[in-house]
């Protein structure tokens, strides 16, 4: 069995909007019990990851140790056609991912207790994003 549905993410600029929730109800609809979900975010300038959902403090380090990776505004780089924070982001997403698959397991993503889904905007304004989840298995 497959089930497949898109949602649509609006952020709030650079910074993280955690899933889990969302992508949980999906699987949980799905009636799939065992199997896989996969989330995809159709995006270049954002990305997902699978992050300690217990202490904001875990996040706001990931945020300051990307700043200091990939500083907005770097000479070295060319591609700037929408700001200074336009051709970072794409770094920062390609640095991280922009798919994430786990398994399912007594109709739930089998995700640790800290482990939280998150989307990850890497750019300054906020952006209507489109995430995908599929859900396959019995």
């Amino acid at each position: 069995m497959l089930t497949q549905q898109q949602i649509q993410v609006d952020t709030r600029g650079r910074g993280t909007r955690e899933l889990t929730s969302d992508v949980q109800s999906i699987v949980r609809q799905s009636g799939i019990k065992s199997g896989t979900c996969n989330v995809f975010i159709r995006h270049t300038s954002a990305s997902l990851v699978i992050c300690e959902n217990a202490d904001p403090a875990v996040l706001h380090d990931l945020e300051t140790f990307m700043a200091r990776l990939v500083p907005d505004g770097d000479p070295m780089f060319t591609h700037t056609a929408e700001g200074p924070d336009d051709m970072p982001a794409h770094v920062r997403s390609i640095l991280t991912q922009s798919d994430l698959t786990m398994p399912v397991m007594d109709g739930r993503c089998a995700l640790g207790t800290w482990q939280g889904i998150y989307l990850w905007e890497h750019r300054h304004r906020g952006h209507r994003r489109t995430v995908i989840i599929t859900v396959s298995g019995e």
